[in-house]
């Protein structure tokens, strides 16, 4: 007799996280056969599909493009990866968070065809990921916005051919993955790009490999910098302009006719938690590279208190914490660090180490994130500011931590800080 299925989303997500051996097993056979099994690969996704690579500004550039096309009457998807408080925000449709009934449907229809013939292991990402492809199938919208989770030429997300592929930036992480050679990083995270389709780069700075890449695809190369930039007379977005001018550009050649009056509404409503939001005195930003840490420290740099700017950091055990700090410690007068648990996890002791190797001042080490916020909270001037950063795990229990004293509606008490470095 077959085995019961899940009923709820949470016990979903438990059976999930304990069905394959390893939390990452990058490669796309398995995943292939179960998307083939499931029908995603016999006919389009949706009207277009807009794929986003990149070590930072991914989540950022996904959000205006949903912004964009949302302001131009497009319907729209959106899945992107990991999430704050709930997993309900890694799919988003016509702009809401998937239901609980949604992303258990899709569930459901992986384990099927999972299971049609022979069984095939997949992982928490690659189940989830093709949950959600299979919800956005059903819709059939106008524009599909999917976010690399890693790297980009192995990832689950791959498994679809994009009409568009967008590679943000390209810097050091997951190097246990991807290694550390930016030459290298850049051939994977330029896995997207299709041949003769366009391949929007939003970087000055990106490998010469990417464009080899490109080059040798045939595909429609649109570089920032080249082929366009930011236009001065829209609203700033609050989000890096970068990211924001490779949003329009990425919109543009998914055939849709940019509109200004359009564009304007789009950047002046846009949000991304988590992304230099600020919330009282508590600045949240999941930024957890060197390269986006350092996009932070000359955010902080350019709004100066008047009293101390002090750092809660927490990061997991394969992330670069050395480079992250030394980035980060221009802007920051001392620091508390909290531990995060799990098989990935680093203990508050190993980051207070690294900070005083770097000469830095340690006020505390706590247990967790929360209690770190909760030691911080009842030690701040008026004048004080907090920046909360290091981890998507840090940012989200921060976040709820902060959130029974977070007035209803409010969101950003800066709303000229809503800067991104994910």
């Amino acid at each position: 007799m077959s085995e019961a299925l899940p009923t709820t989303l949470d016990a979903w997500l438990a059976r999930l996280e304990a069905a394959h051996p390893v939390g990452i097993d990058l490669g796309l056979e398995r995943v292939a056969e179960v998307a083939q099994r499931m029908g995603l690969l016999a006919r389009p996704l949706a009207g277009r599909v807009v794929t986003v690579a990149g070590t930072n500004g991914k989540g950022s550039t996904v959000a205006m493009l949903e912004a964009l096309a949302r302001a131009h009457g497009l319907t729209t998807a959106t899945y992107t990866s990991p999430h704050l408080l709930r997993y309900n925000e890694r799919l988003r449709l016509d702009g809401e968070e998937a239901d609980d009934a949604t992303l258990i449907a899709g569930f459901a229809a992986v384990e099927r065809a999972r299971l049609d013939g022979e069984p095939v292991s997949l992982t928490y990402f690659e189940v989830g990921t093709l949950g959600a492809l299979w919800a956005i199938a059903r819709r059939v919208p106008d524009l599909a916005l999917l976010e690399v989770g890693l790297g980009g030429r192995l990832d689950a997300v791959n498994v679809i051919d994009p009409d568009v592929a967008v590679i943000t930036t390209v810097a050091q992480d997951h190097a246990a993955f991807l290694g550390t050679d930016l030459e290298g990083i850049g051939r994977e995270k330029a896995g997207i790009l299709r041949a003769g389709r366009p391949a929007v780069l939003g970087s000055r700075d990106l490998p010469r490999s990417v464009r080899r890449v490109a080059d040798e695809l045939g595909a429609e190369v649109h570089s920032l910098g080249e082929a366009f930039a930011w236009d001065p007379t829209l609203p700033d977005p609050g989000l890096p302009l970068d990211n924001a001018a490779t949003a329009l550009q990425a919109l543009r050649c998914a055939g849709v006719t940019l509109q200004p009056e359009a564009c304007r509404r789009a950047f002046t409503e846009v949000r991304l938690p988590g992304r230099m939001q600020w919330l009282g005195q508590w600045c949240l930003d999941v930024g957890h590279n060197p390269h986006a840490a350092t996009y932070l420290a000359d955010r902080l740099a350019a709004q100066p208190c008047a009293g101390r700017t002090l750092a809660l950091l927490g990061m997991l055990a394969d992330k670069d914490a050395e480079g992250v700090i030394a980035a980060l410690a221009p802007a920051v007068d001392a620091w508390v660090t909290a531990t995060l648990g799990g098989e990935r996890g680093r203990g508050a002791e190993e980051l207070a180490d690294c900070l005083e190797g770097q000469g830095a001042e340690v006020l505390h080490r706590a247990d967790s994130p929360a209690a770190a916020a909760t030691w911080l909270a009842s030690r701040l001037a008026p004048e004080d500011r907090v920046l909360v950063c290091g981890s998507f795990f840090t940012v989200g229990e921060v976040l709820e931590w902060l959130a029974p004293s977070t007035p209803a509606g409010q969101t950003d008490t800066d709303t000229s800080s809503r800067e991104v470095a994910t």
